[in-house]
């Protein structure tokens, strides 16, 4: 059961790379392939062979494209990483702020915890006690539609920012609270350009730990290095 829960997730992530791609060559495309903001010193500060024969034949929306899948990617492995490792080693917040005494949606749950299924008495007691993989399979098939009908809102968003309204740096939404794009250069400034590089490489470092976490959960050892 958890290599096939393993398995399709793969499939999942490998079907979101699908790249729209262009009926000729771009010579514009070529020409700023190697000034991508993604490629530093750890790939020599050129595309790597792999990359560039994937976008070859492709105009600068494949590249575009392939920047913002690349840092929504990394923003949610980041999360995840941290995510796993609050669940792996049962950090519990003191936010419980739930009823006391029986639970009045369930009745047979007496220890007053609030309720993440009522229909399959599930608590989140229980999902905090529980494994990172047995906690994702213990989410009912509402919350998971919740969760898809949310990332699907983001994406028809994000996607009209992007490409719809054109010139956007990729990874920028329009969502920043602290006002960090509103300073003087924006997203082009040294700093934000230095913090948008460090984004990047945490992205990826994050989106190989996760796997290899999530590996080693489904295989146990076959991660021989340290992990939570």
């Amino acid at each position: 059961m958890k290599a096939a829960l393993f398995l399709s997730t793969l499939l999942a992530t490998a079907s979101a790379f699908t790249a729209p791609m262009a009926a000729k060559p771009s010579t514009a495309l070529s020409s700023s392939l190697d000034g991508a903001i993604g490629l530093t010193v750890e790939t020599g500060r050129k595309c790597p062979p792999l990359g560039a024969k994937i976008l070859e034949g492709t105009g600068p929306e494949a590249l575009a494209w392939f920047e913002n899948a690349e840092l929504k990617h990394g923003r949610i492995a980041m999360v995840a990483t941290i995510g796993f490792m609050v669940q792996k080693y049962g950090v519990h917040f003191p936010l419980y702020l739930g009823p006391s005494g029986s639970n009045v949606f369930h009745p047979t749950v007496t220890s007053g915890d609030w309720m993440l299924s009522s229909s399959s008495g599930v608590t989140f007691s229980d999902i905090a006690a529980a494994a990172p993989l047995d906690a994702v399979k213990m989410v009912p098939a509402g919350g998971w539609l919740q969760i898809l009908f949310v990332a699907g809102w983001f994406e028809c968003v994000a996607y009209q920012r992007q490409y719809n309204e054109g010139g956007r740096v990729p990874g920028d939404y329009g969502y920043d609270p602290l006002g960090f794009t509103k300073r003087e250069g924006g997203l082009d400034s040294p700093q934000l350009k230095s913090l948008r590089v460090k984004e990047i490489k945490n992205g990826r470092i994050a989106m190989l730990a996760i796997s290899g976490w999530v590996a080693n959960e489904v295989i146990p050892g076959a991660l021989p290095v340290w992990h939570p």
